[in-house]
């Protein structure tokens, strides 16, 4: 199982915006900070946005920060939100499945039951438990500490 760019860049965003509540950051702290593209960002927070897990203001003092706490955020919920597509092989797709064993294989249902499994995992946990070390997280993103 894999997350798209998206659903990484997501969490990622997530996780800088929680490591400063007290502001607004901007899409270009962000890509500056993991060294991600700002026009794919740019397309995350409006996606963000959409699904209500962050707030945006335009302007010269505008940006981005989260609409919630970090400890309302489940990571299960987020990532079927953002991912787009769970079709781990072609016979997991809703249209177009061509595999000429489909009938009789069990694989479909294997996959199934994996996914399943690893949702319920990521079901789990929030982004407040991602953020166990907030200095850590600051120091690793250059994020100032004091509040500007």
């Amino acid at each position: 199982m894999r997350l798209t760019l998206h659903t990484d860049y997501a969490l990622r965003m997530l996780i800088y915006a929680a490591l400063r509540p007290e502001r607004f950051c901007t899409v270009s702290d962000v890509a500056q900070a993991y060294g991600l593209s700002r026009n794919h960002l740019l397309k995350v927070a409006q996606s963000l946005r959409e699904h209500g897990f962050i707030e945006t203001i335009r302007g010269r003092s505008g940006g981005i920060r989260l609409e919630r706490e970090p400890e309302t955020i489940g990571i299960g919920a987020l990532v079927r939100l953002i991912e787009d597509d769970f079709a781990l092989v072609e016979c997991m797709q809703a249209q177009g499945n061509q595999c000429v064993i489909s009938p009789c294989c069990k694989l479909q249902k294997m996959l199934s039951e994996a996914l399943c499994a690893w949702l319920a995992v990521l079901d789990t946990y929030t982004l407040a438990d991602i953020l166990h070390d907030r200095d850590q997280f600051r120091f690793l993103l250059n994020i100032e500490t004091t509040a500007a």
